[in-house]
């Protein structure tokens, strides 16, 4: 199951009570249709660059709340009754690319030997500083002692 984040914008005024039972309606979803949340965000109040108009008036604060969740793909299509709640200001969904999981991430061995392209030298080992340090800055900047 491919990995998704679902960010929520809801009305600043909405009880934070509100806000859970929201929350916990859309993960109820996830679990029906055999998903995993695995984050759960809660920026707080946002100030919005523009005002969203609603039938109440227009907002220029919002609470946002982000889900990360692996569900179905068809999942997303779940979500449309998202658009009648009058709690929300807006919602997303974004699906997460070459996000690597499950068995796939177990069996995959790529990457366990990055760090051996990479040279290591101990504190001692001034002998080919020089090799590395091609800015050309070496006598630039000399201290007149007194």
């Amino acid at each position: 199951m491919p990995l998704y984040d679902c960010m929520l914008l809801v009305k600043p005024r909405v009880a934070k009570e509100s806000v859970a039972e929201l929350v916990g309606r859309v993960v109820q979803r996830a679990y029906q249709r055999n998903g995993v949340v695995t984050d759960l965000k809660s920026f707080g109040t946002v100030h919005l660059g523009y005002g969203i108009r609603k039938l109440d008036g227009r907002h220029f604060q919002g609470q946002l709340m982000q889900m990360t969740m692996m569900v179905p793909p068809s999942f997303t299509q779940d979500l449309h009754y998202l658009n009648k709640e009058d709690r929300l200001l807006r919602w997303l969904v974004v699906k997460h690319r070459d996000a690597v999981y499950g068995l796939e991430f177990i069996n995959e061995d790529e990457g366990r030997n990055e760090m051996s392209d990479f040279r290591f030298r101990s504190k001692d080992d001034n002998s080919d500083a020089d090799e590395y340090d091609d800015d050309g800055d070496d006598y630039e900047y000399e201290l007149e002692e007194e």
